[in-house]
């Protein structure tokens, strides 16, 4: 890129890694402000390679260096549409242990995961299996113990919803099975799907009607530089907002705020990683637990 320095990985076809720094310097931001103004943050631990083994000791690392400080990890990808395959040294999968080892540790120190997961692959073929979606499926499976929550709802700049989406996901929801799933929609690239016609938006919101606390806003707005761009994707769900019912906008809008007294984010468990050493749970040398058969989603 010559003299110019991307920051943003739209900007360049260079490699993409991994920057744990990133960490630390979220950790040591936040510990810099007054105690008002943590209590209105929720710090997510992000700087880990998914496809290394060693992804779920650096996440432990952290929260023995920054006790009190981070309530989960993410957001994080896997399937990625323009990120995926620049990553340097291999893209990360959903079959791949070291990611449950990761959702393993985060069940047993009570981390939420926030994971980004393209629902299919750009630009599929006709008729083409979403075997992406279905080893997501598997995955939450195996982990039921592990909050997940699904960012953009698996949508992109280019990978559109599936034949049936919403169907599939009401079947993921009433799936006793799968009481560990949380939706965001966050994203102005998840709102234009959305929001596309009036019959989207009403399917949408009845959807979320029936399941109203499943369901969390966030605008994934990167370094705003003034409250205009956060608002623009709240603006830009205006009509979802107006076809949701009074109760389900009002936990949906305001699911991003932590409830102090009982320390959840409005409908997902979540509690501040503050294990004191010798309590944290130790990560075993191995692979992916053994969790057998599983039900169809």
């Amino acid at each position: 890129s010559g003299e110019f320095a991307p920051t943003y990985y739209l900007q360049s076809d260079a490699p993409l890694y991994y920057y744990s720094f990133t960490d630390a310097f979220i950790a040591m931001a936040y510990r810099s402000l007054p105690p008002a103004q943590q209590a209105r943050l929720d710090p997510m631990i992000t700087g880990f390679n998914p496809a290394d083994m060693y992804a779920a000791d650096h996440i432990r690392r952290v929260l023995l260096t920054f006790p009190g400080v981070f309530s989960g990890i993410g957001e994080f990808s896997i399937h990625k549409e323009f990120v995926s395959a620049k990553i340097a040294g291999g893209a990360a999968s959903l079959t791949d242990p070291a990611l449950d080892r990761i959702l393993d540790f985060a069940a047993e120190a009570g981390l939420v995961v926030i994971l980004h997961n393209d629902i299919n692959m750009p630009f599929p073929k006709p008729d083409q299996e979403p075997y992406v979606l279905l080893q997501l499926r598997d995955v939450l499976l195996r982990h039921p113990q592990t909050t997940v929550i699904w960012a953009h709802v698996g949508l992109g700049r280019i990978v559109r919803p599936v034949t049936d989406q919403l169907a599939l996901l009401d079947r993921a929801l009433s799936n006793p099975a799968l009481p560990n799933l949380y939706i965001d929609i966050s994203w102005d690239e998840t709102a234009k799907y959305i929001t596309s016609s009036p019959e989207a938006v009403a399917r949408t919101a009845a959807l979320i009607n029936k399941y109203p606390d499943r369901f969390l806003f966030g605008t994934d707005v990167v370094a705003p530089a003034s409250l205009a761009a956060p608002m623009a994707v709240y603006d830009a769900y205006a009509p979802l907002w107006k076809a949701l019912t009074p109760e389900a906008s009002q936990r949906v809008r305001m699911s991003l705020l932590l409830e102090p007294t009982t320390n959840w984010l409005i409908g997902v468990p979540v509690r501040r990683a503050t294990h004191p050493a010798n309590t944290l749970p130790k990560l075993p040398v191995g692979t992916a637990n053994d969790t057998g058969d599983v039900a169809d989603a």
